[in-house]
């Protein structure tokens, strides 16, 4: 069981060089009781890339996901703020 929930989703968008990317994690559990960091990563728009890490405790996985979160954050990528989210008009 996991003691609390892991999700991120961030973007990093630049205009100027025509990028738009995300990069998406969770922690859950597997069908067979394994702590897993689920990575997606790809354009904006795309369903991405996916890869799934396998651990026998939590706090490597919890390990995995801060490390990860503090590179991304260096390299650009902030959470989607509210004046980004589409319009109901345009959904």
């Amino acid at each position: 069981m996991i003691a609390q929930p892991y999700q991120l989703y961030i973007e990093r968008t630049d205009e100027a060089k025509n990028m738009a990317r995300f990069y998406a994690m969770q922690i859950s559990m597997s069908l067979f009781g394994e702590t897993c960091l689920i990575r997606r990563w790809g354009r904006i728009g795309t369903s991405g890339q996916m890869m799934i890490h396998h651990f026998g405790r939590e706090e490597e996985a919890v390990r995995l996901f801060l490390d990860l979160t503090r590179q991304k954050r260096a390299r650009g990528y902030r959470p989607r703020t509210i004046a980004q989210l589409p319009s109901a008009d345009q959904r």
